[in-house]
């Protein structure tokens, strides 16, 4: 008699990034519990005991990043990746050198193309005075094949209300509520990814999918349609959960067969999963910070492209803009095209 074959392949402790398998290169999670504002978007305390410009203590609790008075990620250089912003709570402020910025948060997703180059900031405004301010997100760089690192940049937005969304129930009625970045589930289309995208590539079986699981419910992940796929569960919220029949504890990266279903069980309290997967672009990979190319050369030919032509340039007043005090969600594209949630 032979004993079935767990799917889950390897449990590994979260650090910061969360590390990830081809044909994604990392995962940022931020959970930052930001304090009250001081009306000018930054935080209403002292930032004594702080090295402002490259702050990722986690001091009481939050960090500067790079902001040296809004918190966040000031203008900075990408090219042969995109990015996948997915903020659960508060706001983000971009702007990019294509001319696009927008306000966004509570749900929603943004998603850029860098291909060939493009120069953004990411900040963090802190908008209540009155109250904290939380902010929690996931960033996720996927990279991008060889034939698709010099597209044109792209930015788009997936707004909270326009997400693709389902709830399921167990048999004793407790919910699981998956919600559909990339990758389909069941007959639930995700928006579409931009076109240069593996995650648009028919062969590429990307998957970005978030599960929230009500205490004690039981979920079935579906097996990956195509052979070759990597899926990684990052188990984020939650102190105990079953996954394919083995107990796990919170925080924990968990990889997976992805070619077999595989139950998923909340312990006693809410448990929270980002699932990653897809089919290796199997290239390789060259990465100086924020150039992912194929070649030590590429790379040194991304530096000296930055270097002339600033990917565009900078049309901005400063590196770090924010976009007023109001908290209405927008985007305003590169071509001028403005758009709000519906």
């Amino acid at each position: 008699m032979t004993t079935p074959t767990s799917p889950v392949l390897a449990v590994r402790p979260l650090g910061f990034p969360w590390e990830t398998a081809d044909p994604f290169l990392f995962c940022a999670y931020h959970d930052d519990a930001y304090p009250k504002g001081n009306g000018q978007m930054g935080p209403a305390v002292s930032l004594a005991g702080r090295d402002i410009g490259q702050d990722f203590s986690r001091k009481d609790g939050w960090s500067m990043y790079h902001g040296d008075t809004v918190p966040g990620f000031p203008a900075h250089p990408h090219r042969g990746f995109e990015t996948v912003t997915i903020v659960r709570k508060g706001l983000i402020d971009h702007s990019d050198s294509l001319g696009a910025v927008a306000r966004f948060g509570g749900g929603d997703v943004q998603w850029v193309t860098a291909g060939k180059g493009i120069v953004h900031s990411e900040m963090f405004p802190l908008l209540q005075t009155a109250e904290e301010n939380p902010l929690e997100l996931f960033q996720i760089w996927l990279n991008l094949p060889k034939r698709s690192k010099m597209a044109d940049p792209h930015f788009t937005m997936f707004w909270n209300e326009q997400m693709p969304r389902r709830v399921v129930e167990d048999a004793a009625g407790r919910k699981t509520e998956v919600a559909v970045i990339a990758g389909r589930y069941g007959d639930l289309q995700p928006l579409a990814a931009p076109p240069d995208s593996w995650a648009a590539q028919a062969e590429s079986d990307v998957a970005i999918w978030t599960l929230r699981l009500e205490p004690g419910a039981g979920f079935s992940l579906p097996p990956a349609t195509l052979a070759g796929t990597k899926r990684t569960l990052y188990f984020f919220k939650g102190a105990a959960a079953h996954v394919g029949g083995q107990a796990v504890q919170g925080p924990a990266a968990i990889t997976l067969e992805a070619d077999v279903e595989v139950a998923i069980a909340a312990g006693d309290s809410v448990c929270e999963f980002l699932m990653l997967q897809g089919r290796p672009i199997g290239e390789p990979v060259a990465q100086y910070g924020p150039f992912v190319m194929n070649t030590q050369a590429e790379i040194m030919q991304a530096m000296q492209d930055y270097r002339r032509t600033q990917f565009g340039g900078w049309s901005f007043a400063d590196s770090a803009p924010v976009h007023g005090s109001e908290p209405k969600r927008f985007a305003k594209y590169p071509d001028g095209r403005e758009e709000v949630p519906a």
